[in-house]
């Protein structure tokens, strides 16, 4: 009985995790999708505006991070993607597969399929491809990763601060371990 109890688990943490790498990398291809249609109808023209002098879809390739910093400093961003989409998905494989920590684990998604989609560029092109521009206020020419990437850090910020208890976090560090002795 416990046997067949263990393989329904298995069966059900198995579908969790084909789900999970479905919807990163529909995520993946939701980001770089963007990036060629921006490539197609907005490099080397005028930008568009979507609202006049608020909001512009404009092309840029970008060799550092946000307000140009750290330019060409790839090797940065190669080893900081890579260290972050690391704890991000450590994280995860520790969090609970229970509705309460849906929202974590969505925004852990989101983090990597934006790391994964800008790494992708930084690779293939040596530059990020960015093309949304809030005119208005001169922000950061941005893309569809950043926005996983951004909005997801924040919700998880609001997550951590507002909405989780301690005890929702010990249980996501003591997972699989017994919380009486951190050693074992």
């Amino acid at each position: 009985m416990t046997e067949l109890i263990m393989e329904e688990n298995q069966k059900r943490q198995n579908k969790h995790y084909i789900a999970t790498f479905i919807l990163a990398a529909a995520g993946v291809l939701l980001d770089q999708w963007s990036k060629y249609l921006a490539v197609t109808y907005l490099k080397d023209k005028n930008p568009i505006d979507l609202i006049p002098g608020i909001f512009q879809l404009t092309y840029l390739e970008n060799r550092g991070a946000a307000f140009g910093i750290l330019q060409g400093k790839q090797w940065f961003f190669y080893i900081s993607t890579f260290l972050v989409m690391g704890a991000v998905i450590w994280i995860y494989m520790k969090i609970p597969a229970s509705k309460k920590f849906l929202p974590l684990r969505i925004c852990a998604i989101l983090i990597v399929s934006g790391a994964i989609g800008n790494l992708i560029d930084r690779i293939r092109l040596q530059y990020v491809i960015d093309f949304f521009y809030f005119k208005l206020i001169d922000f950061p020419v941005f893309n569809v990763a950043d926005i996983f990437v951004t909005v997801s850090t924040i919700l998880l910020l609001v997550l951590v601060l507002f909405y989780y208890k301690e005890e929702d976090f010990e249980q996501i560090l003591y997972s699989g371990r017994d919380k009486r002795d951190p050693d074992r």
